[in-house]
């Protein structure tokens, strides 16, 4: 029997959860994005964290971020490249409440991601300066 699957943590829903080519009708193929798909894609290619990083954000392994962030950027691609619409939904997630209880820092807060990309600036110049 399998081991079941660990529920990852999301800080926020995506603000927008279809995207597709301009005048798409309703026929165009439909290619389903999770919602931890999307939370990676987000820590990674927005945020700039590491996997590690992510890894720990989200309370899952290194080698399964690896793993569904490879997953995540195949149906970009897909949808880039074919013109496909790509939908965010569903998925094994518990959004983060931002309390100190899930010791979340809502790094989807703007303070937050200022004040991160503020310390690497820091310790960039600190590196350079050696």
């Amino acid at each position: 029997m399998p081991r079941p699957r660990k529920c990852r943590k999301v800080c926020c829903m995506p603000q927008v959860s279809v995207f597709g080519p301009k005048g798409a009708g309703d026929t165009e193929e439909l290619l389903l994005m999770t919602v931890e798909e999307y939370e990676i894609i987000r820590l990674i290619d927005w945020m700039r964290l590491s996997q590690e990083e992510a890894a720990r954000e989200m309370g899952v392994a290194r080698s399964t971020v690896q793993r569904i962030y490879e997953e995540a950027r195949k149906k970009l691609a897909d949808c880039i490249v074919n013109g496909k619409t790509l939908k965010i939904s569903g998925g094994n997630y518990h959004l983060c409440s931002g309390g100190e209880m899930c010791g979340c820092p809502r790094r989807c807060c703007p303070a937050h991601f200022k004040q991160k990309q503020e310390e690497k600036l820091e310790t960039n110049k600190q590196e350079v300066a050696k």
